[in-house]
């Protein structure tokens, strides 16, 4: 498990739902795992990064850790080529392939299986027109 590509990002808006922002992949990030195969998110492609609540404790815990694993995570959510549950189970392997402890991945894989229906189920931040034709070019749509 391993990210094959750096994570580029510029941050693009200040006005997310809960105030993180959105953020713009400035290059493909490309990620390999021997479980689950490999995986590349376009550039381009537009992500909000990790929902950590912004609870002390919480955000102790998990916050602010594993971009990398979150833009993944974040388009797996959105194009739903693999389910939710390997989707949250490929953020844990990648978490830890950024360099986050097995005990921390864990917790954070535990949120986003308590927490990450609503997140599956809604739209995302919307998507450049050359990210949202390759999504529906490649039949990866929800």
């Amino acid at each position: 498990m391993k990210f094959l590509t750096p994570l580029r990002l510029e941050r693009v808006d200040d006005t997310s739902r809960d105030g993180r922002g959105t953020w713009l992949l400035l290059a493909v990030l490309a990620y390999w795992s021997e479980r689950f195969g490999r995986f590349e998110v376009p550039e381009g492609f537009v992500t909000d990064l990790a929902s950590v609540p912004r609870l002390p404790v919480a955000f102790f815990l998990a916050g602010g850790l594993a971009h990398a694993a979150a833009v993944l995570h974040d388009w797996l959510y959105t194009t739903h080529q693999v389910d939710r549950a390997t989707a949250d189970a490929i953020f844990r392997e990648a978490a830890q392939a950024c360099g986050v402890s097995a005990w921390r991945a864990y917790l954070m894989w535990l949120g986003v299986r308590a927490g990450g229906a609503s997140s599956w189920a809604a739209a995302g931040p919307e998507q450049p027109p050359a990210v949202a034709i390759q999504i529906q070019q490649e039949g990866l749509l929800p």
